[in-house]
């Protein structure tokens, strides 16, 4: 037997972190950024004193709020496109059920993060403890089960020797692209502290790689004989190119074979938006040229993408009813979605294949020429939006103006989540460097943007980070905003407040519903708040300005260069305006009934749309 060091539970997970590595750039870094905690009954004797005697190598953070710090654990992996990622520990109950909306954002966005919540004692001799969810009918079930659902791989772990084991498969799915998301080791608080005698091999460095598998080559002659024969092709490029660094091969494969592209959210900034074949945003946030072409399609090459209702218009985009879809995907559940023919392989790999094998084709000129003439006619759309208007209140498009005007570029990253937002911002945000455009819209989760832009800040602490959120959900999630100040990282906020929800607002109209319970006005309350956004920044260690037009928002910026920390640009804008231009229809059930007559009609036009969906 070799020899074998001895160490309680959590001291053996903190220094197998810190021994997993990877290369980026030529340059082996450490694969852990860190990790973020918030300490409790459940979590501090064990893995608390574990992480102060590693906290050299691997770095902990603390933050404010457990799903906050999650979003920032994820933002950090979504930025650096997957190759580094972070971990987050919490004590048992409420600590650990804070991060389970956040492991639902990594699981859908496919990001991963390893979540380390405190659990119950294994010996159950203190039963119940703080903190403790009792189920009547199973004795083993603990609140961390919230986490089965939303976790690649589950493990709870009641034996100091179990983690051996689950670390190794929590490192396969973290560096899997295909398998790629949140992993949860649920730590018993006891066993945290127990001691074993661990093999000293069970620490040797190990540098993780990419795995880039190459396509099957019948798939990939069916793939190529079916683009061969399209005459309307379009790509679909996902979140997938980015994670894959494929930004150049598809760049490369648009240009050599004259297919348009246009992007998912994730997708979105995977070509420059003003590359002459890059048609835009999709879907139902799309822009008019790059549905129109979406339209017409009879080959769709979907690379890297999830193929969710948004970049689909709910499965009635299509509709040319001669269209071949081929999902170009790492993962097969992904790849084959709506019977379409699968190339499962790494994105640019894939791109390489398909460019050899479509050697000297190139889609008609005709098509080309359509694609143009769209584009320009939304170039002109999109230009007449993002020019200030000369309404009372901004709407959202002019204030994206003003802020790509001032805080766009290449070295600025854009973060946003929910709401309104996203959906002018996939349209009218200037994209062109990969990376520079971060949305999380896989699970639209409101709260994400100030912590994410956190995250994004520290993967990339030399690019200026720009945050846009809506009154809405910065009132669900702005602790980490004082994390911001405190750790030295600098983000500019833009906090848009139309006072309420205006995105649903409006969506609940256009479902013939009557304005309730979204907008403040129109909810039930005693009294109009009136909320100082300038003050509950500065009161967080900000710096901030409420500014009352465009002039006076690029003003506020330009003055605010010279600013040592997070600086806030709060606006009021108008909750009804959005860009008319571009868009598609998304599958809303409306009522089938409804003494509303605005109701029943919006019934009668959401029939009429189904008859589309493929």
């Amino acid at each position: 037997m070799g020899k074998t060091i001895r160490l309680t539970m959590a001291q053996a997970i903190v220094h197998f972190m810190k021994k997993q590595k990877t290369v980026i750039d030529g340059e082996t870094l450490p694969i852990f950024g860190g990790v973020w905690a918030i300490f409790g009954h459940g979590n501090v004797a064990g893995m608390g004193e574990a992480l102060y005697q590693v906290r050299e190598d691997l770095p902990t953070f603390r933050a404010h709020n457990e799903q906050g710090m999650a979003h920032s654990a994820i933002a950090y992996a979504k930025s650096l496109f997957r190759t580094r990622f972070m971990a987050c520990t919490t004590s048992i109950g409420p600590g650990a059920l804070n991060m389970v909306t956040a492991a639902g954002v990594a699981h859908v966005n496919r990001i991963p993060v390893l979540f380390l919540p405190g659990d119950v004692f294994a010996n159950r001799a203190p039963d119940p403890v703080l903190q403790q969810i009792e189920n009547f009918g199973d004795g083993t079930v603990t609140a961390n089960d919230a986490f089965r659902a939303v976790s690649r791989y589950f493990d709870r772990i009641t034996r100091p020797e179990q983690i051996m084991p689950a670390l190794k498969r929590a490192m396969q799915v973290l560096t899997d692209p295909a398998d790629c998301g949140p992993v949860t080791l649920s730590l018993c608080q006891d066993v945290q502290a127990e001691a074993f005698d661990y093999p000293e091999s069970f620490f040797e460095e190990k540098i993780w790689t990419i795995r880039r598998p190459r396509p099957d080559g019948e798939e990939l002659g069916e793939a190529i004989a079916t683009i061969r024969a399209s005459k309307k092709p379009v790509i679909i490029a996902g979140g997938g190119v980015l994670y894959s660094r494929a930004t150049a091969e598809l760049r490369g494969f648009a240009e050599a074979h004259g297919v348009p592209v246009v992007v998912t959210q994730a997708g979105k900034s995977s070509i420059p938006d003003d590359h002459p074949l890059a048609l835009g945003s999709v879907g139902v946030t799309g822009t008019s040229a790059a549905n129109a072409i979406a339209e017409d399609a009879d080959l769709v090459l979907a690379i890297g993408t999830r193929m969710q209702d948004f970049t689909t218009g709910s499965w009635a985009l299509f509709k040319n009813p001669d269209v071949k879809i081929i999902g170009l995907n790492i993962t097969s559940f992904d790849a084959a979605k709506r019977a379409a023919s699968t190339l499962v392989c790494d994105a640019r790999e894939g791109l390489k294949a398909l460019a050899a094998g479509l050697d000297g084709w190139k889609a008609p000129q005709a098509h080309l020429d359509r694609a143009a003439a769209e584009k320009a006619k939304w170039n002109e759309a999109a230009a007449r939006a993002l020019s200030p208007s000369r309404n009372d209140l901004p709407s959202d498009a002019d204030v994206i103006g003003a802020v790509a005007r001032k805080l766009g570029g290449e070295n600025s990253v854009l973060v946003c989540a929910a709401g309104g937002l996203p959906g002018e911002l996939h349209k009218l945000w200037p994209a062109t460097v990969p990376g520079s455009y971060h949305m999380e819209y896989g699970f639209s989760c409101m709260g994400y943007e100030v912590a994410g832009g956190l995250g994004v800040k520290m993967a990339h602490p030399e690019k200026d980070v720009t945050v846009m959120v809506g009154d809405g959900s910065y009132m669900m999630l702005n602790s980490e905003l004082s994390t911001s100040v405190m750790m030295g990282y600098k983000l500019n906020l833009v906090l848009l407040d139309n006072r309420g929800y205006g995105c649903i607002n409006r969506l609940q109209m256009g479902t013939g519903g009557a304005n309730f319970n979204n907008l403040l006005k129109d909810a039930n309350i005693e009294m109009m708040p009136d909320i100082d956004f300038r003050k509950h920044a500065e009161a967080m260690g900000a710096i901030a300005v409420k500014v009352s037009s465009i002039e006076e928002l690029e003003q506020a910026i330009e003055a605010s260069r010279g600013n040592d920390r997070t600086s806030v640009f709060v606006i009021d804008t108008d909750p009804l305006v959005t860009t008319q231009e571009g868009g598609h229809w998304w599958d809303v059930a409306v009522p089938e009934v409804s003494p509303r007559a605005e109701v029943n009609a919006a019934h009668a036009n959401y029939i009429e749309n189904r008859k589309k969906q493929r």
